[in-house]
């Protein structure tokens, strides 16, 4: 099933794999790809909540990590074959901040 869902994201965006993804691109990509499994809201779902306030213990750079590796085995995959780490550190800072500069 992982591999499944590797293979489709892999097939379904490679115009985010560069570090010009737009602003907009990647707040889609949080509130749909990412809303899938925690919640449309993302307060949660299959995966945790991941708004602001429940990730305020984090950082950038450990939430970058967790974008593009994911979690070994949950359901969380790595994101590496679609993203660029600007755009995972751009993504990360979107959900401690809210908000993507």
């Amino acid at each position: 099933m992982r591999n499944l869902l590797i293979a489709l994201l892999m097939w379904s965006g490679p115009a985010l794999a560069s570090d010009a993804s737009s602003t907009d691109d990647l707040i889609n990509l949080v509130k749909q790809d990412c809303g899938s499994c925690h919640g449309l809201t993302l307060k949660g779902g299959l995966g945790p909540d991941i708004r602001p306030q429940s990730l305020s213990h984090y950082d950038v750079e450990t939430l970058s990590t967790v974008v593009l590796d994911g979690i070994p085995d949950t359901a969380m995959p790595p994101w590496r074959p679609l993203l660029s780490e600007a755009d995972a550190q751009k993504i990360a800072e979107y959900l401690l901040q809210g908000d993507l500069k």
